[in-house]
């Protein structure tokens, strides 16, 4: 298919995808002319970067048009529809045109449709982080393509230690290489170690902290979440969230329901299989709780986007958590 759709809040996985993209369809004599990146978050822009896709390459080779930060999987005006159902229909053979958006699309538009019908899609979603099975993965994935080949502990180690930051993974991964050129046998937990720091503290532990009411590890866990350059509203959404989830399995629970498949669709989990952990961590958790909890994250998501220093409206917002949810 000459049409591309990347969607998804991986940037540095969407970002390498695009530049493989690039690299495999275009001739690099004829890059000036023939590789164009426009932003498409309006109607005109849009159907500029339509008209573009529609013209056929210049000398050797392909043409790509990308479109960034595209919303028309999201909402899209009639204009837009038919300008691309046209486009989507003629494209010349060897003109590509590539969508990219971190949102996910809504099936139910009909942009989105036309776009599942003449579009490859892919998704590139950040791994959450409870998932380790699918960072081992990940981890063995990117692993085999550099041509290293990791023992289960070393595959456990990075884990840990790296977490679903998936550019610094392959960071680490291309220094591993570097360190294991010469040697043939497989990097364990013991060779890991001293070459891969440990930052896996990450804003799902930080929940953990503060739900046990644990005010010092919290601030531990902010400061270095900080100190590795994480986003403080990136720390607000991953509370949020999580607060938000548990929140919704107390309140199933506390009105009788067993079924965790039920569960599961209220609380918008994808593996009903994480709700034996997430009962366990909301056991001496009450609602009315992690309703006010939500309050307190709401008020600092508020804070942070009128520009209040972040590390003293993030610590502000954590003891007042922890001493909410210490008490008995």
């Amino acid at each position: 298919m000459p049409t591309y759709f990347f969607w998804g809040e991986d940037e540095y996985q969407l970002a390498q995808a695009v530049q493989k993209l690039r690299s495999d369809l275009l001739d690099p004599a004829w890059l000036d002319f023939n590789y164009v990146k426009l932003s498409a978050t309006n109607d005109i822009q849009i159907v500029d970067g339509l008209n573009q896709a529609a013209t056929p390459p210049l000398g050797i080779g392909n043409r790509l048009t990308w479109l960034s930060e595209t919303n028309i999987a999201q909402r899209c005006s009639e204009k837009v529809l038919a300008e691309l159902e046209r486009t989507l229909e003629h494209l010349p053979p060897n003109s590509y045109l590539l969508f990219t958006t971190p949102s996910k699309p809504d099936n139910r538009l009909k942009s989105t449709k036309l776009l599942q019908k003449y579009a490859s899609i892919q998704e590139f979603s950040p791994i959450p982080a409870w998932n380790s099975n699918a960072i081992a993965q990940l981890i063995r994935r990117l692993a085999a393509d550099l041509g290293l080949e990791l023992t289960d502990d070393g595959v456990d180690l990075m884990v840990e230690s790296v977490g679903s930051d998936s550019r610094r993974l392959v960071m680490e991964m291309e220094k591993l290489k570097l360190w294991h050129q010469g040697r043939s046998a497989p990097l364990n937990a013991k060779d890991i170690a001293p070459l891969v720091r440990s930052s896996a503290h990450n804003s799902l532990q930080l929940a953990g902290a503060i739900r046990e009411g644990n005010t010092s590890r919290a601030l531990s866990l902010l400061a270095e979440l900080l100190s590795n350059n994480e986003a403080a509203l990136k720390i607000c959404a991953t509370l949020t969230g999580q607060f938000r989830t548990w929140l919704w399995v107390k309140l199933m629970q506390e009105s009788g329901e067993r079924d965790d498949k039920v569960i599961a669709a209220a609380a918008e989990i994808g593996n009903p299989k994480r709700l034996y952990f997430l009962k366990q961590e909301v056991r001496f958790l009450t609602s009315d709780k992690l309703v006010r909890s939500l309050a307190i994250l709401l008020r600092l998501e508020f804070s942070l986007k009128r520009g209040m220093d972040e590390s003293a409206a993030l610590q502000t917002a954590l003891i007042e958590l922890c001493t909410l949810l210490g008490k008995a």
